[in-house]
């Protein structure tokens, strides 16, 4: 399941951190996403091949370097994951205000 990857692809923090990086400023090598993060070549490369295979970014190689930029199929994965729960959320606050207010009489 897709879902699953990419849950657990973000689940780490510095996973997360490359993911924002390229999310903020896209297109950028693994030298450059390493730059302020205190990891190594090979540790950069296993947090990008995770990413990868959860399909949250991409790579496009350019003679002898890799870019690195965020993978749209990923991101429309977690937005129809979160879509299925977004008509929960406004029941149960609804529910919730109801029981405060009984509550508070």
């Amino acid at each position: 399941m897709i879902e699953h990857d990419i849950f657990k692809a973000l689940a780490d923090p510095t996973r997360r951190t490359i993911f924002e990086k390229l999310a903020r400023a896209n297109r950028q090598n693994a030298s450059s996403l390493r730059e302020g993060m205190g990891i190594s070549q090979p540790a950069m490369s296993q947090h990008l091949t995770v990413l990868r295979n959860a399909r949250l970014i991409r790579e496009e190689r350019q003679g002898r370097f890799v870019y690195y930029d965020v993978d749209p199929t990923g991101l429309m994965q977690i937005v129809n994951w979160v879509e299925k729960y977004r008509s929960y959320w406004p029941e149960r606050i609804d529910a919730l205000k109801s029981t405060l207010k009984d509550m508070d009489q």
